[in-house]
């Protein structure tokens, strides 16, 4: 029987206990032989870790939620699938990036803009087009306190698209290196890199409108 829908509730999300690997493996067996109570000892080790990378990928409490329980019915179903080449926390992860994506380009797509309008511009001698005034740089440590900083940050992550944020939160926020990053997402790492380098870019030209030209 395939779990119901619910609420994730707060208690949930708290977590409960560790697992050692042989546990887990186990337990994955069982799911896979369709044990409803290894599912949910599955469920309660991981869903406080599936929310909050859903959380970072989609912006809010309502369509985190969503995704979690997207993702562990795919787990329930798809378990068969993993073949335990890889943790199954990168497994879950990759199904959480996957599930997030979706519910993002489901997402209005006129909130992405063009990155090309906030990319630095140059001249044919190699200097900036317009002339850094303000190095503010040198005081973003007094702009992260801010909460109108940490809210424009996020209105640039969410003009990103589906896939560009996708690739800065994992890389800028979980630390995530390239090639798992290629691997969850499947791209390639150079497709990774560039992606990367261009979101950085817009992010950074999203700040200046607000914060002021830097020299760099």
């Amino acid at each position: 029987m395939i779990p119901r829908r619910h609420r994730v509730t707060k208690k949930e999300l708290s977590g409960k206990g560790q697992l050692s690997g042989e546990d887990e493996r186990l337990l994955i067996q069982r799911v896979k032989a369709g044990d409803q109570k290894a599912f949910e000892a599955i469920f309660n080790h991981y869903v406080s870790r599936v929310y909050r990378q859903a959380f970072k990928l989609v912006g809010n409490e309502a369509d985190a939620e969503d995704v979690v329980q997207e993702v562990f019915l795919l787990v329930y179903r798809k378990a068969k699938l993993f073949l335990g080449k890889s943790e199954f926390s990168t497994w879950l992860y990759r199904l959480t990036a996957n599930v997030a994506l979706t519910k993002l380009r489901q997402r209005k797509k006129d909130k992405v803009v063009s990155l090309d309008d906030y990319m630095p511009k140059f001249r044919r001698d190699g200097h900036h087009l317009i002339r850094p005034v303000v190095d503010w740089t040198q005081d973003i440590d007094k702009f992260v306190a801010v909460k109108e900083f940490n809210q424009i940050i996020q209105q640039a992550m969410d003009q990103l698209s589906p896939m560009d944020k996708a690739v800065v939160m994992m890389s800028d926020m979980e630390d995530m290196p390239n090639p798992e990053i290629s691997e969850t997402l499947g791209i390639t790492v150079q497709a990774v890199k560039a992606r990367l380098h261009r979101a950085r870019l817009f992010l950074r030209g999203r700040l200046t409108d607000h914060l002021g030209y830097s020299p760099t």
